[in-house]
């Protein structure tokens, strides 16, 4: 099917759909692979984080670990798991404490580190030590942050469109609280997710394939869970602007290749910003050269023509790219 330019949405080319309660841990969602689950207790309290693990058909012995975006889930990486596991990868995709399927705790207090940590945990319950880290938009961050505190457990790091390579705050974005955030996020549905989505992410240019995945996020926000939800949105989004990982670039060791479409708008904060600000902060393919330049052993894959979403625009040709980067050793550029 042809992609829809942004002025036939506008004109209501694109009807919103009636979207139904999927539940807030996507209950009523159906993931490609077998979903599990592992406990972990949350102030006193047991939560369930929920993951895939998939085995290839011919094991090259190698492990990668896909994390998901804050506006993503793991189903959402399906064609990438196909791609690696075609090749012989065994792939593991979590939900985050906070997303997706997995638990949402009211009393909650999120850190990337407590992601990290209980991502670490994960991986050893399965008996994996080390593994390659793939993570995009905010699991980019996350990805970042479980290098810095696990570096020997990290065989290759792969940044795809990551938040967190500049400092939002440093910049002059102002503080937003858990419950002004809470408030708009209470206000979420199909049709905001997808203007913000065909915006930022996919330049203007929507395409039938992306309906799924605003299907699946405003699902989350149809019934009686929605403040639930609404509420760890919000407290993930304080955590993105109040534990930047943009300082501590350097201490990011493994080898790096950051993937990144060239026409991403995605600039955290701007919606906090003040509207004289706004303009002036840089989209994440125009920070990219600079941060890549404070890893020690990192390199930078441009692709052209594509936005925030690479894995989901052009499936193929980020799993080209994906593929090739960890296979062959990062060097400095």
């Amino acid at each position: 099917m042809l992609a829809m330019p942004i002025a036939a949405l506008l004109m209501g080319a694109a009807p919103v759909p009636q979207v139904p309660d999927l539940g807030p841990q996507l209950e009523r969602f159906t993931y490609p692979w077998p979903v599990q689950t592992m406990e972990v207790d949350i102030v006193g309290s047991p939560a369930q984080m929920a993951f895939m693990d998939i085995a290839p058909q011919r094991p090259n012995g190698r492990t990668v670990v896909l994390l998901h975006g804050k506006n993503f889930c793991g189903a959402t990486w399906g064609s990438t798991v196909r791609a690696l596991s075609e090749v012989g990868y065994r792939v593991i995709v979590p939900d985050q404490i906070g997303f997706c399927k997995s638990s949402k705790p009211r009393a909650a207090q999120y850190s990337f580190e407590m992601l990290a940590t209980f991502t670490k945990r994960l991986l050893e319950s399965r008996g994996i030590t080390r593994a390659t880290i793939v993570g995009h938009s905010m699991g980019g961050m996350l990805a970042m942050r479980y290098a810095i505190l696990y570096p020997a457990s990290v065989e290759k790091l792969v940044l795809v469109n990551p938040l967190g390579l500049k400092d939002r705050g440093e910049e002059g974005v102002p503080y937003t609280d858990v419950d002004t955030l809470w408030a708009g996020e209470k206000r979420t549905s199909y049709a905001s997710i997808k203007a913000y989505q065909l915006e930022n992410y996919y330049h203007g240019v929507w395409k039938p394939a992306y309906d799924r995945w605003v299907w699946m996020q405003a699902g989350m926000y149809q019934g009686p869970g929605r403040d639930t939800v609404a509420l760890a949105q919000a407290k993930t989004s304080e955590m993105i602007k109040t534990q930047p990982v943009a300082h501590e670039l350097y201490r990011i060791t493994p080898p790096t290749t950051l993937i990144i479409g060239t026409l991403d708008k995605t600039a955290f904060g701007r919606a906090q910003a003040p509207a004289n600000l706004r303009k002036s902060l840089e989209a994440i393919p125009a920070v990219a050269p600079r941060a890549v330049k404070q890893m020690p052993n990192a390199n930078l894959v441009m692709l052209e023509g594509l936005g925030h979403s690479p894995q989901v625009e052009d499936p193929a040709r980020f799993e080209k790219a994906l593929l090739t980067a960890i296979a062959t050793s990062s060097v400095r550029r």
